[in-house]
């Protein structure tokens, strides 16, 4: 390819707009242009790279034995109300209505349609496991796009499915997909760590995130580096102590308050620690109101509370809605308090003599015990786990980072089997349950990751296996002709030996070429140059590299050959 006839410039200047250094380098490197907010259309070199992340995909599916197909990106409405996902996902789904008024939704992923297709296709045991996967365009209703290509409403991923006869069966192809998706990240170059994680929307018992680790990432995520734990901050647990177990409980007393609404106030107020306090927090599930009581040192993790409740809606209560629903808030608690769901977190049942509200204002009770005083509906660990929190698997201080997520893994059980009708018979002639796994990629993320990973000051910095092309080929003082002949004769070799090649044909100053070679980031750039000729030779200079060396232009193929497998090879 010449890059006088790219379609797609580069750009002097960096996008002001751009948030991440994928999306800066990306669109200055005129690989990406956005169309809409989440919308991205994607020029020849990001094309081809997309393409590249797609092969190294489908030759690890296909190497843990999935079989690929083309599912439909717009589905009927009823589907997803049978799982009843139209009401879980209702905020991220684009909906739409045929001519005859039929409703349908574009496909933000393919749980209902592949168990539909299972149902319709698969009888007995004998055919399973079975794994099959496509890479498919995605449409979500995202309310925040953000990073480039990071968040977005219409993207493509992979997503495959696993069917085994039980339990144990989909722990072997849970375990496939594990090792499958270690190999995807390390091909192109992105490391990740697999991290505990919720399922969210998608159902099911177990769950691991493929994280990379990166400052500019939206997860929190909680590392031990004793043990090497690791857990998305969403379901991260932590060792609880209580701090007044031993005590005896006291008698329950009222205290004059005035002014305090706060927990660090109360406990500077009363001069105790915030470990002796209980503070309560409001929230509404499903449109109920919801008291969260919790050790006044720690803070409330909703997804945990959204499980606990199995509450499709969660949101927090201001104070002047808490004040709408009758509630006293800066003193209020569950003692003596109707009509709320009173949710505790499960460490303060074991805690003793606790400061919590008198549900009036400007006062406070001293002494509050758990079963003596109030009963909670619902007992959960619903506490955010946060950095130096023991771990809970060995007690040493958790680290918190954050990260992308690249990929996750779903442990989904028979939800969705049994909503929709995907049985087989067994052994026995008994029909029962497939039991399901969800493994999903976001490819363009993954393009994003890769940018994020491989890059320096002057551009991006492509891992050999995903390179647009392999050699960027630099021509300088084009309008001598000695120069153009042997840039023109070494391009047609290059690719006559197989070795892909984007040629620099332009009229431009060097300083130009260099620079938009160097953003570009193909793995060796090679130029022909008035001073080189007069050698004999031309110049080779690895990206990774800051050095250059002069080659014989008549050997020159077989060392551009002889480099690319040795960067290949990691050399």
């Amino acid at each position: 390819m010449r890059l006088s006839q790219l379609f797609g410039k580069t750009l002097r200047q960096p996008p002001a707009e751009a948030e991440t250094a994928s999306h800066r380098l990306l669109v200055q490197a005129g690989l990406v242009a956005q169309v809409a907010a989440g919308i991205y259309a994607f020029m020849p070199l990001a094309w081809k790279v997309l393409r590249r992340i797609e092969d190294i995909v489908r030759q690890e599916m296909d190497a843990a034995g999935g079989q690929e197909v083309h599912l439909p990106a717009l589905h009927p409405l009823e589907m997803w109300q049978a799982s009843g996902r139209d009401q879980t996902m209702k905020d991220v789904l684009f909906r739409l209505q045929d001519k005859r008024g039929r409703e349908f939704v574009l496909g933000p992923t393919h749980e209902e349609v592949i168990t539909e297709l299972f149902r319709r296709f698969v009888r007995s045991y004998r055919d399973l496991p079975l794994l099959v996967y496509q890479i498919q365009t995605k449409f979500r209703d995202e309310p925040r796009p953000r990073g480039g290509l990071i968040r977005l409403r219409e993207f493509t991923m992979k997503d495959l499915y696993s069917f085994d006869v039980d339990w144990e069966g989909l722990d072997v192809s849970y375990q496939k997909m594990f090792r499958a998706y270690q190999n995807v990240f390390r091909r192109c170059g992105v490391p990740t760590v697999p991290v505990l994680a919720d399922a969210g929307a998608m159902g099911g018992r177990d769950t691991h995130e493929f994280i990379f680790p990166t400052d500019i990432g939206e997860d929190s995520c909680l590392f031990c580096p004793g043990c090497g734990y690791a857990a998305n901050a969403e379901v991260a647990t932590f060792q609880k102590a209580p701090a007044h177990a031993d005590e005896q409980p006291r008698p329950m007393a009222e205290v004059h308050t005035p002014g305090v609404a706060t927990i660090p106030a109360l406990a500077e107020f009363l001069g105790v620690p915030t470990t002796r306090t209980c503070k309560a927090v409001f929230y509404t599930a499903d449109d109920r109101p919801v008291l969260v009581a919790i050790r006044g040192d720690m803070e409330v993790n909703e997804t945990k509370l959204r499980r606990a409740l199995g509450a499709i809606d969660l949101r927090y209560m201001g104070e002047e809605e808490v004040a709408r629903h009758g509630f006293v808030p800066g003193s209020a608690s569950a003692v003596g308090l109707q009509g709320v769901t009173v949710v505790a977190d499960d460490l303060v049942p074991r805690e003793r003599n606790l400061v919590a509200g008198a549900n009036r204002p400007d006062f406070h009770l001293l002494n509050v015990n758990y079963g003596r005083d109030w009963q909670a509906d619902v007992v959960a660990d619903i506490a955010l786990a946060q950095g130096g929190h023991p771990c809970p698997q060995c007690g040493t201080p958790l680290e918190m980072r954050r990260g992308i997520e690249m990929g996750q893994i779903f442990k989904l059980g028979t939800y969705y089997s049994e909503k929709l009708g995907a049985v087989f018979l067994d052994r026995d002639g008994k029909q029962r349950p497939a039991v399901m796994g969800c493994y999903g990629i976001g490819i363009e993320r993954l393009l994003a990751a890769v940018v994020e990973a491989n890059h320096d000051d002057n551009g991006i910095v492509w891992p050999p296996e995903l390179a647009p092309y392999q050699v960027h080929l630099v021509a300088l003082s084009l309008d001598r002709g000695e120069v153009r002949e042997a840039a023109e004769d070494l391009y047609r070799r290059l690719w006559e030996t197989g070795i892909e090649a984007l040629y620099d044909d332009r009229e431009e100053t060097p300083g130009v070429k260099f620079k938009d070679a160097d953003l570009l980031g193909m793995p060796l750039r090679v130029t022909v140059s008035p001073r080189t000729l007069e050698q004999g030779a031309v110049e080779l200079k690895p990206r990774r590299d800051a050095g250059t060396e002069l080659v014989p232009i008549s050997g020159a193929v077989e060392e551009v050959r002889r480099r690319l497998e040795g960067l290949s090879a990691g050399g």
